[in-house]
Formats: structure tokens, C-alpha cells, sequence
């Protein structure tokens, strides 16, 4: 069945047609902001980078040191814990979050509002995906696999360098690519105590009443998130070892 747009356009309280010029008039101004000013887009960008690559690093140093050490026999109880409490702080709003860290580092002396609240936060909040796919690989390694390598007289800390966590690299960096993305749109919202970032634009456009600055925020956070996945999608392939990578091709 054919739709007459003009048709649409003309009912009364569906769509107004003031609106779409409104709206087509927002993106315009959006671009021309983008052309007048790309220097402070590439620095709030580059901002923006530097906090999401320091957080997500101290996340992975971190989460992966918790997986491996909850992933010893005897540890299940422990490891349960672990990841129910790294589930918790998903569950705490950003801001909220913040908001304690910045009277926490207040009471120790340091600096409570900026980089280090946002990066801490950020590293919390990307803590659950990485301790849960690391415990997850290592624990899932067939455990014939390590029989093999106990009987060549490896160490456990042999089998766990050269066997265990190899074939867990794949996991464990699906698990880091989902906290980049994750921590990427919670950063923007870090300008707002000051951090810096792509939240600045998006912040000031809603305190200005200036969509343009919003929608260059939300595009460019967004571009960023969607660029990000695709090179940790790459850098996974290129990660996971030939023989994985041979043995996903055949069970296609």
C-alpha cells in the first residue's frame, strides 16, 4: 500500500512540519559547528581517549590478576563473591558513584573532582566484564588439555602461562572490548564533575539550550564507541591463537 508523505504531513498532531525544519535546521547548525570549530572536537575527543584508555588498562591489570586468583581449585566460593560484588557497582548510578568517590578522595586529601574520580570510577565499572570472562576461560579449559601438560612436567604456573591462559585470551578480550565500549558513554558523563571529554559539548548544550553542541557530543561519543568495538573486535582476532582460530573456521 502506497503512503502519500504530503498527505501524512498535512494530519493534524502527527507530524508538524515546523518540526522537521527545526530538526533539519539543529543538524545544519551541528555541522557548522563541526567545520568552525574542529580543534576543540579533536581535543575534547583526544580527552576523551586519554581517560577511557587509562581506566580500561588499570580495569584490565586488575581484572585479570582477580580472574586468575579466583580461578584456582578450591576458590568457587570466593569467586562468587567476587563477581556478585563487581555486579553491584553496575548497579550504582555514575553520578552517585562520583559523588562518593569524590568525598572519599576529599577525606584522603586528593584531588575529588576531574580525572582521578572518573578514572577510578571507569576502572570499577569496567571490572566486571573482565573478572567474570577470565575466571569463565580459565576455568573452562579442557581440563585433558591440562592433563597433557601436567604429563610433559609442567609447573601449575607453567600450565597457567603457557596452556591456560592462551587459550583464554579470546574471552578475556571480548570482556575488556565490552568495558571499552561500556566506560565510553559513562566517561561523557564525567565532564560534568569536570573530567573533560565529549560530555563537555553535551553539557554545555543542555545548560545553553544549544542542540548543536548536544547532537556534536552524542554523535562523536557515539562514533567513538562504534570505532573503539571495531578495533578491539580486531585486536581479539589477532589475539586468539592460530590453532583457536583454525578450529572456529572448521566447526563453520
Amino acid at each position: 500500500m502506497a503512503v502519500n508523505l504530503h498527505a501524512v504531513l498535512e494530519l493534524p498532531g502527527l507530524i508538524n512540519k515546523e518540526n522537521i525544519i527545526e530538526a533539519q535546521l539543529m543538524w545544519i547548525l551541528a555541522w557548522n559547528y563541526l567545520l568552525k570549530y574542529p580543534d576543540k572536537i579533536l581535543e575534547w575527543t583526544l580527552q576523551h581517549l586519554y581517560i577511557i584508555l587509562v581506566a580500561n588498562a588499570s580495569a584490565a591489570v586488575l581484572g585479570i590478576l582477580i580472574g586468575i586468583f579466583i580461578s584456582r581449585e578450591g576458590r568457587e566460593q570466593l569467586a562468587d563473591t567476587v563477581i556478585y560484588l563487581a555486579s553491584i557497582m553496575l548497579t550504582i548510578p555514575s553520578l552517585a558513584l562520583y559523588g562518593i568517590l569524590m568525598g572519599i578522595l576529599s577525606a584522603l586529601t586528593l584531588p575529588s573532582i576531574g580525572f582521578l574520580p572518573v578514572v577510578i570510577a571507569l576502572t570499577l565499572y569496567g571490572l566486571l566484564p573482565i573478572v567474570r570472562n577470565t575466571y569463565t576461560a580459565i576455568r573452562e579449559v579442557d581440563p585433558a588439555i591440562i592433563e597433557a601438560g601436567r604429563g610433559m612436567g609442567m609447573s601449575e604456573q607453567q600450565i597457567l602461562v603457557k596452556v591456560k591462559l592462551p587459550l583464554a585470551v579470546p574471552v578475556i578480550m571480548a570482556g575488556l572490548r565490552q568495558a571499552i565500549v561500556m566506560n565510553i558513554g559513562i566517561a561523557a558523563i564525567g565532564s560534568y564533575i569536570g573530567a573533560g571529554g565529549l560530555g563537555q559539548p553535551i553539557f554545555r548544550g543542555i545548560a545553553n539550550y544549544r542542540v548543536d553542541l548536544i547532537i556534536v557530543g552524542a554523535v562523536f561519543v557515539s562514533l567513538l564507541a562504534i570505532i573503539m568495538d571495531l578495533i578491539m573486535g580486531r585486536v581479539e582476532l589477532i589475539t586468539t591463537p592460530k590453532g583457536l582460530r583454525i578450529r572456529g573456521r572448521s566447526n563453520d
